[in-house]
């Protein structure tokens, strides 16, 4: 049996609008195990983003407990939950978030820049590795907006595994991509799972069943 490296338990995320209060999560318990693909597939509103965000420690919950890989999120203080995000965590959204001044070996380079661990030439190694990955080592010296859309998005996923995070976080990552564009990113995701633990929100029922192991449905 696989271990368990995502849980929350009675997970509840307020908003307060005006007099209103908006329950984005309220009391949700999660798992995902160790090398498993997990969609989750919801309507607009539904909390699914949410629950990403919390896992990824981009937000703190109203109540409830997050733990990953076994550390509880709550517990980690500001310098903690930094080096938490950036070594233990990747994140791909629909946005692409790239740096439009950097080349392709730049922004693939950035976050390993930020780690300070490796050398240039380990560096270059660890580029050159992701950017063939995602079919991408030709473009090695284009700038971002010279690809497509769906080069942008693979640009983001050599960026993301290029510190070999433990767990990848998608956010709508296909959805303002074209069919083939779509294909590409899913036979890229197909790969992804043998060797992370990957989580991804999707509107698409269809995608869910493509290519998750597990899909949770949110209401």
């Amino acid at each position: 049996m696989k271990n368990v490296i995502v849980k929350t338990q009675a997970l509840k995320k307020y908003y307060q609008t005006g007099n209103q209060t908006v329950r984005a999560l309220d009391g949700v318990n999660f798992e995902v195990a160790e090398r498993e693909f997990v969609s989750i597939v919801g309507k607009s509103g539904s909390g699914k983003s949410t629950l990403l965000h919390m896992i990824g420690g981009l937000d703190t919950p109203s109540s409830g407990t997050v733990i990953v890989d076994g550390l509880n999120l709550e517990t980690l203080n500001s310098e903690q939950l930094a080096l938490f995000r950036r070594r233990k965590v990747g994140f791909i959204f629909q946005q692409f978030n790239l740096i439009e001044t950097l080349s392709i070996y730049q922004n693939v380079e950035l976050p390993l820049l930020y780690d300070g661990k490796l050398n240039k030439s380990e560096r270059e190694n660890i580029v050159k590795e992701k950017l063939e990955q995602v079919g991408l080592l030709d473009k090695i010296k284009s700038m971002p907006l010279q690809l497509s859309g769906g080069q942008q998005q693979r640009l983001c996923i050599a960026r993301t595994i290029a510190v070999s995070p433990e767990i990848i976080l998608m956010d709508e990552p296909t959805s303002a991509l074209d069919p083939i564009s779509t294909n590409k990113m899913e036979e890229l995701m197909d790969q992804l799972k043998k060797q992370y633990t990957v989580v991804i929100v999707t509107h698409n029922m269809q995608q869910a069943g493509r290519i998750a192991d597990k899909t949770a449905f949110f209401l």
